[in-house]
């Protein structure tokens, strides 16, 4: 597994939002005046800013990140109502934007993950390189992080940083959460990132040992393959004959997701993936895909050195079909 896209260092953390593979998303979409492309993970709006300067278009901006959305007002008054902000998850992008009157788009962008700005703003609770509440929620509703690892038993701990982070020392770090929390509860990123590192020894290739249990509960909490699922079935029945999707995912677990849907939805036969959901294994009797390319995209090393949170990233690309979608999109439960 790669990864997360969390940096090494904290003077990383300092590095402005860059849109990964910006390029290349731009070549695959291809956007054309008069179209309408669904940005599904604003964020700070690089991917929806390079797409509007690309072709006198419109682009749909979905974000469940309240803070993304008030940021990108902005960059919706430069360009005079062809940005469209729209407040929810792009799973539910069918009914968001059947809200709006548009039925059918000419493309979708999806980069799955953590955005830049929640990492580094350390009121958020995502990064173990600088203190800050124990929090992670995107939406800034529902279960925190702090919620989690105070009261969830031992067992599920671990299933949850073994699944979601793909953590071999998963067992050790959820006894060594389970002890800390008897002591005081754990509701500071530092304190977890401590007990977690005291547990854990420092990997040869430098990666923090608490990168991969903070992306697990990131994952955990916000549902995050679960929406990455709802997404791709949403934009099946979005795109309109000729649509592109391209999505952008940072490590091995939506990638596995995203390359499990495309393969199966042009009709090859893939592996299953072992890690929920696996809906998006069901092939349709005709292709509502073709797939671009069978390799993923990837940074070249003057992005990376750009960009270090660019190093792990991957883009793949598949072309909508004229064939109906496989089946409708039902709203996530509550």
């Amino acid at each position: 597994m790669t990864a997360s896209p969390q940096v090494r260092s904290a003077d990383a953390a300092e590095i402005p939002h860059v849109p990964v593979l910006l390029d290349a998303v731009l070549s695959a979409l291809a956007p054309r005046d008069d179209g309408i492309y669904v940005d599904g993970t604003f964020g700070a709006g690089g991917y929806s800013e390079a797409i509007l300067m690309s072709a006198n278009c419109v682009v749909w901006a979905i974000d469940r990140d309240p803070d993304a959305l008030a940021r990108g007002r902005a960059l919706a008054d430069r360009f005079e109502g062809r940005l469209k902000l729209v407040a929810g998850r792009f799973g539910d992008m069918v009914q968001l934007l059947a809200a709006e009157g548009v039925r059918q788009v000419d493309g979708v962008v999806l980069d799955i993950g953590v955005s830049s700005m929640q990492i580094d703003d350390r009121a958020r609770g995502f990064s173990f390189l600088r203190d800050g509440p124990l929090d992670m929620r995107m939406e800034r509703e529902g279960r925190s992080a702090a919620d989690v690892v105070n009261t969830l038993p031992e067992k599920e701990l671990a299933d949850i940083i073994l699944s979601f982070g793909e953590e071999r020392h998963a067992r050790r770090i959820a006894r060594a959460i389970v002890e800390a929390r008897k002591n005081r509860p754990l509701s500071r990123t530092l304190h977890l990132a401590d007990v977690i590192r005291a547990e854990i020894p420092r990997a040869n290739d430098g990666i923090d040992p608490a990168t991969r249990t903070f992306q697990a509960l990131r994952i955990y909490i916000n549902d995050e393959l679960g929406e990455l699922d709802r997404g791709l079935r949403a934009a099946e029945v979005v795109l309109k004959p000729g649509g592109k999707l391209a999505v952008v995912a940072f490590h091995s677990l939506e990638d596995r997701i995203v390359k499990t849907f495309m393969r199966g939805r042009s009709g090859q036969v893939g592996r299953p993936s072992r890690h929920l959901p696996e809906a998006p294994t069901l092939t349709p009797r005709q292709p509502t895909f073709q797939a671009i390319s069978r390799r993923p995209a990837v940074p070249d090393d003057a992005e990376i050195r750009r960009n270090a949170r660019a190093r792990s990233a991957r883009l793949r690309v598949a072309e909508r079909t004229a064939a109906p979608a496989l089946a409708s999109v039902k709203r996530r439960s509550a």
